[in-house]
């Protein structure tokens, strides 16, 4: 069996990986020209995301191109501690949560399916794809063409094989918030703690880590009802940004706008928040979606990358366990969607936080407290981070 994979960010590598583990070919077809390491600022990758990738035998290098962050502090506009909480319990050997940039995890599990045989095109946008009755078409934008037995997507949020599988699919839900983030130096920021902390500003919302080597990473979350048409953004430039930026966060405490001040404007460039939080159809035929194509969170869940990579391992399994493609894509849908989709909807929530007027302000500040001290070590929130996927147990048809 070969399989053709639409994607080469987080989940198209990572399934190459795990495909090749379970002795099957795979070729990953990515749309930029080069590696796509350029996209996005940071992540977050939770213990269940580093516990998946060892499950394949990976991870090691991406823990060792971070930082640890193992908690979140909450605070108010007025430096207000709501509470806090940890990002997940540790791993057995003492591995927490880690914070690294995006574009070292999509190098790092490049470099890692291609030391295992793994090919990888570059420079192939897919504009198109048909079964051909035992395997799939693949078209691409330059005119080419590539055949195999089966096609995942794991082309992003505004995937193309997801509408392919269904025309009719909804499109990805605008969240009501602009993400920026930077890389700030010399804020004399510390970070002993290793963690998280998030200020719940009057008019936007700002998060940050101090990084080992004295610099602080931060983002930004900007509300704005509008959705931005295509290009809005991209045509403000990093010092419109970095105004407007101080300008929000004036009078809120914290360190907020010394982070801003402190930070290349070559680095800011804002993105649209969007989330794919309940897709009816994941796969049709000889064609599945996965990762953010099929189930996009927004960033505040601190999951989005993985659960990319713990679907790449879990469809692994299934066509390794289920030849029959329907068979495998339908077991690997019900084993996920549950789990993704739970995780989708408190992220959901938050947001709203995020987002909110003078009485939303009044009531977060109030309760929310309370709320963290209930729920911060509840089974529900845990086992977000408490998911284990054991690579030697069998998979079965329901």
């Amino acid at each position: 069996m070969t399989v053709l994979i639409a994607g080469g960010g987080i989940a198209g590598p990572i399934t190459a990986h795990a495909l090749r583990k379970a002795g099957i070919d795979a070729v990953v077809f990515e749309a930029r020209s080069e590696t796509a390491d350029a996209a996005g600022a940071f992540l977050t990758l939770a213990t269940n995301g580093i516990d998946a990738l060892r499950t394949i035998g990976a991870g090691e290098a991406a823990l060792a191109a971070g930082f640890s962050t193992p908690t979140l502090t909450l605070r108010s506009s007025t430096g207000k501690n709501l509470g806090a909480t940890r990002t997940g319990r540790e791993l057995p050997d003492g591995t927490a949560s880690h914070t690294l940039r995006r574009a070292d995890l999509y190098r790092i599990l490049h470099d890692e399916a291609v030391s295992r045989g793994v090919r990888i095109e570059h420079g192939k946008r897919l504009v198109g794809a048909e079964e051909t009755g035992d395997g799939v078409r693949a078209v691409f934008a330059d005119g080419t063409e590539a055949t195999g037995e089966l096609l995942i997507g794991a082309d992003g949020v505004h995937s193309t094989v997801r509408s392919l599988i269904d025309p009719a699919a909804p499109a990805p839900a605008y969240s009501g918030l602009i993400s920026l983030g930077g890389y700030a130096a010399g804020t004399g920021l510390d970070g002993a703690d290793g963690g998280y902390t998030m200020i719940f500003g009057r008019r936007a919302f700002f998060g940050y880590a101090a990084s080992p080597d004295d610099g602080v990473w931060w983002f930004a979350n900007v509300p704005r009802a509008r959705e931005p048409e295509r290009g809005e953004l991209e045509a403000v430039s990093g010092e419109q940004w970095r105004r407007t930026l101080t300008d929000l966060f004036a009078g809120d405490a914290g360190p907020a706008v010394r982070c801003v001040e402190a930070s290349d404007p070559g680095d800011l460039r804002a993105t649209p928040v969007h989330s794919v939080p309940h897709l009816p159809v994941w796969h049709n035929g000889r064609m599945v979606v996965i990762g953010d194509a099929a189930h996009a969170p927004t960033p505040t869940s601190g999951q989005g990358a993985s659960l990319s990579i713990e679907d790449a391992v879990v469809l692994a399994k299934c066509l390794r366990d289920l030849p029959a493609p329907r068979a495998a894509f339908a077991r690997f849908e019900e084993l996920r969607r549950p789990r993704v989709e739970s995780i989708i909807k408190a992220a959901a929530r938050i947001n709203s936080n995020k987002a909110a007027g003078p009485v939303g302000r009044v009531l977060r500040d109030t309760f929310l407290p309370v709320v963290l001290k209930l729920t911060a070590n509840s089974k529900q929130v845990m086992s977000a981070y408490d998911h284990h996927i054991d690579w030697d147990e069998r998979v079965t048809a329901n």
